[in-house]
């Protein structure tokens, strides 16, 4: 059984001068983002009155196998402290898109009850219980206490890292896996050979490691740069995923992009060498090489983009506040803390963020620009000129809910170009 993994697939915390995947130095700088403190570490009012921790932000991209990335490493423990505030299942559309992930890999994969699905990152078990409903064996793997909100529901979590220690025990307890699956989650890992071999071990022969991710492609398509934050020390290309699956007895089968996040991929490793390989992988790999993402003046396009959509932003906000006509925000993803600390937006522009009432992140202060998060009752009741939609991703989704809801405002769209949407067009 095969244990060992390369030595670069162990990320060390501090500053990486090598490719986290293929350990080629020919790598380049994209866009310095500045020191920015974690965008998921919010702070409380007690905390407001303490030092804040920052790191360096720089997106880098590696010309060997075209995959983006930081040079600089967060400990895992730091970012995924047991108070992180993410969880999936709040967000409606995003709880739909997991059931549909399910059902499709149920379909192609024909799993029934003798089959054991284990996420790794599981959140609060939404992607689970889909699986959990149509009668599939089930385990979550999560490091953060949000593992005690899955157990609350039913579904059965693991509160650890996942590697190969946890993935040994996992096999002795349950058995193998027919399935492992990971959404937004490995981007995220400094110990990828942990993972990778922890996977590969579970994993029955021919067994599959789903992985859904955030993708190069639609990242650099639309100007998404604030999907750079710490938590993501990898944007993965399709060439980069086959590069570091190359590296390990996994063969990439199959590929699929998809909506969410903006843009993402999904990749199908199986576990074995020369396993048959899904026509999509070409194809894929085509449009990449025809997009140019093995270019370095790609890289530099997207840069200047990025430098333009956030003079149009600030100017907007300085003019709006010259003119007396009041701006919020709407919604805090983890991302919109790389898009306000990069473009250096305050309180004094951008008087307050809402969230939705059931958000983990309300009565809390964005980290580094220490903007308050509100009930997003309070557009409602205070009715704004503009509303800054942070979650652009979902822009025509929340629109839609805040103006059923009664909110006259007009929009702002940062992202891919700056844009403002009049409330009659929506």
């Amino acid at each position: 059984m095969q244990l060992s993994y390369p030595k670069h697939h162990f990320i060390n915390a501090g500053h990486i001068d090598r490719c986290q995947i293929c350990n080629s130095d020919k790598l380049h700088l994209v866009l310095d983002l500045g020191h920015q403190a974690l965008c998921d570490t919010l702070l409380s009012k007690e905390t407001l009155n303490e030092p804040e921790k920052t790191y360096p932000l720089r997106m880098i991209w590696c010309q060997k196998c075209t995959c983006v990335q930081l040079d600089y490493c967060v400990s895992g423990s730091e970012v995924y402290h047991p108070d992180y505030p993410y969880r999936s299942g709040i967000t409606k559309e995003l709880a739909d898109y997991q059931r549909n992930i399910s059902h499709s890999l149920i379909q192609n994969y024909n799993l029934t009850s003798k089959d054991l699905v284990v996420d790794v990152g599981s959140n609060d078990g939404t992607l689970l219980s889909s699986f959990k409903q149509m009668g599939v064996k089930t385990l979550g793997v999560e490091p953060t206490n949000i593992a005690k909100i899955a157990q609350a529901s039913g579904i059965e979590t693991i509160q650890a890292f996942f590697d190969i220690k946890t993935a040994k025990k996992i096999k002795k307890e349950q058995g193998e896996a027919s399935l492992v699956i990971t959404t937004n989650t490995f981007a995220h890992m400094q110990t990828i050979g942990e993972f990778v071999m922890g996977a590969y071990n579970l994993l029955k022969k021919d067994g599959v490691f789903v992985n859904e991710t955030h993708y190069l492609l639609d990242v650099i398509a639309g100007g998404q740069f604030d999907t750079i934050y710490h938590e993501h020390l990898r944007t993965y290309s399709l060439k980069a995923y086959i590069k570091l699956f190359d590296q390990y007895d996994f063969t990439i089968t199959n590929v699929e992009r998809g909506s969410r996040y903006g843009g993402n991929i999904r990749v199908i490793a199986t576990k074995g060498k020369g396993r048959k390989v899904n026509p999509a992988v070409r194809k894929l790999l085509k449009v990449e090489e025809e997009f140019g993402l093995g270019k370095l003046e790609t890289y530099e396009k997207f840069a200047s983009r990025v430098k333009v959509a956030r003079l149009k932003f600030i100017d907007f906000l300085i003019n709006a506040k010259k003119t007396g006509k009041t701006v919020t925000g709407n919604s805090c993803p983890a991302r919109c803390s790389t898009l306000l600390n990069y473009y250096g937006i305050d309180k004094e522009l951008l008087p307050y963020i809402a969230e939705q009432p059931t958000s983990l992140k309300l009565n809390m202060f964005l980290p580094g620009k220490h903007i308050p998060i509100v009930n997003n009752q309070r557009l409602i009741d205070e009715q704004p000129k503009f509303v800054v939609i942070l979650a652009w991703h979902y822009a025509k989704f929340i629109m839609e809910q805040l103006k059923a809801r009664g909110l006259k405002s007009d929009f702002i769209i940062p992202l891919p170009d700056f844009k403002i949407v009049k409330n009659s067009q929506v």
